[in-house]
């Protein structure tokens, strides 16, 4: 009896000690040597597939001159290098049985769902493309780059993509988390929480970041743990205008969990806001999205079991430079039930299929995501939802595009569109803004702590 009672202690501990334990990832030397050959610089297949429907990857636009616009200035909305293309062919609810095996799940019942639901199928182009240095820093952190304990968190790695080469589900997470978008920005765009009648009041949102994982020549111990400074400030309609919310991301949140704040007008004081993430209600949402739905997945993987598919040819959002487009109005995109599905861009790309399944013990409001991301980017493309009983309960797009100023791959338009309801939230509305992203800003870490957001909110 005794030494049964001790067996089961040490099994504890042991169970305990290996929770506890680094999660080793980095890849060899000679695997990484990949990288930039038979890969390409961020772990893609440099290869096209073998009927020809994905070309190879050459390189993608990089920058505004091989776009063809030699005289875009940075903040204009961006000319869109594939006007001229045809589309190759429409699926409908009439014929979706005939491209089921590449639509993920959400596409499917969108269109069992909304009978003049479509995606307008396009040619591809493998448009993704970075900066030199990123690509470098890729290859020199793959060998060094691992796991915090329990997967919430990386060590090891900076500037570049942590896990090019994946051999687990939460590393392609932590890619999209860490994958470079800029260096630092400020934005304002227009987030509509449309009805099932098709109506909505349009909420604008000014938004500026540090994202200090991607500045050149970043190390681990420059980071002190802090992947991204973020402020969001919401700006109309009148009755929200003044809230301001702070984030201080985190790179090992096995050590530390993500920090926040936010300045209330009515009280004219900055308060720590322990519970802006997982499933809380993100900014003037109208709870049609979670605090980690923003930029499609953010924050911690703690609550999930992460499970690597596998890479798959699918109809993904991409090169959407419609949605983006200044000769677009918000009323344009916006209809009753779902976006105008004239406007957006679908073409067949590889993905990694990545299946999360909430542990048991903890709680969301999603019991399983399954997400979609591009393996030239790491760009989260799509994600299935599913509620408490397993039903597909929202689905969200990102329809990215290249801008080609950085160049970056980045959405030009996100959605959660709510499959119980027939509302669904758009973000990142740019069309009507004089401006697009400002990626010349420059800041400092002084720049986001709670006494500046205090400043910013009364002055």
């Amino acid at each position: 009896m005794f030494k049964g009672i001790f067996f089961a202690r040490g099994l504890t501990i042991l169970a305990a000690v290996l929770a506890a334990a680094p999660c080793w990832s980095a890849v060899s030397a000679q695997e990484a040597a990949r990288l930039g050959a038979d890969l390409t610089p961020m772990g893609a297949e440099r290869a096209g597939n073998a009927d020809g429907t994905i070309p190879e990857w050459t390189g993608g636009i990089k920058s505004a001159a091989d776009a063809g616009f030699p005289n875009f200035k940075s903040g204009e909305h961006h000319p869109d290098p594939f006007a001229s293309d045809s589309a190759l062919f429409t699926i409908t609810p009439a014929n979706m049985g005939q491209y089921a095996a590449k639509l993920t799940e959400g596409h499917k019942k969108l269109l069992q769902t909304y009978p003049d639901y479509k995606l307008i199928v396009y040619p591809t182009h493998r448009s993704a493309a970075f900066p030199q240095r990123i690509y470098a820093a890729t290859k020199r952190i793959a060998t060094t780059t691992n796991l915090a304990p329990g997967g919430n968190g990386v060590t090891g790695a900076a500037e570049g993509i942590p896990f090019p080469i994946p051999k687990q589900g939460v590393e392609i997470f932590w890619n999209h988390v860490l994958r470079f978008r800029a260096e630092a920005f400020q934005r304002t765009y227009g987030q509509a929480p449309v009805t099932a009648g098709g109506s909505y009041t349009l909420v604008k949102l000014k938004e500026d970041a540090l994202i200090q994982y991607s500045l050149p020549g970043m190390t681990q111990a420059g980071l002190n743990n802090i992947i991204t400074y973020f402020i969001q400030e919401t700006t109309q309609p009148a009755r929200l205008a003044g809230e301001i919310l702070l984030v201080q991301e985190t790179l090992d949140q096995s050590k530390d969990n993500r920090k926040a704040w936010i300045y209330n007008p009515g009280q004219r004081r900055v308060r720590r806001a322990p519970n802006v993430a997982f499933d809380n209600p993100g900014t003037n949402s109208d709870n049609l999205r979670t605090s980690d739905q923003l930029d499609m997945y953010n924050g911690s993987p703690e609550r999930y079991d992460w499970k690597l598919v596998g890479r798959k040819e699918m109809y993904v959002p991409y090169n959407s430079y419609r949605l983006a487009s200044g000769s677009i109005k918000y009323a344009d995109i916006l209809k009753k039930g779902h976006i105008n599905q004239d406007l957006p861009r679908y073409e067949l790309h590889r993905v990694w299929v990545v299946d999360s399944t909430l542990k048991p013990g903890t709680s969301h409001v999603y019991s399983r995501r399954t997400l979609y991301v591009d393996e030239d980017s790491w760009q989260i493309l799509a994600v299935d939802c599913y509620d408490s009983r397993g039903q597909l309960y929202r689905v969200q797009e990102g329809h990215a595009m290249n801008y080609y100023e950085l160049p970056d791959l980045w959405t030009a338009l996100e959605l959660v569109m709510d499959l119980s309801n027939g509302r669904y939230l758009a973000m990142d509305l740019q069309n009507e803004e004089p401006k697009s992203y400002d990626f010349s800003v420059r800041r400092t870490p002084a720049d986001y702590q709670p006494n500046a957001l205090q400043m910013r909110g009364v002055r």
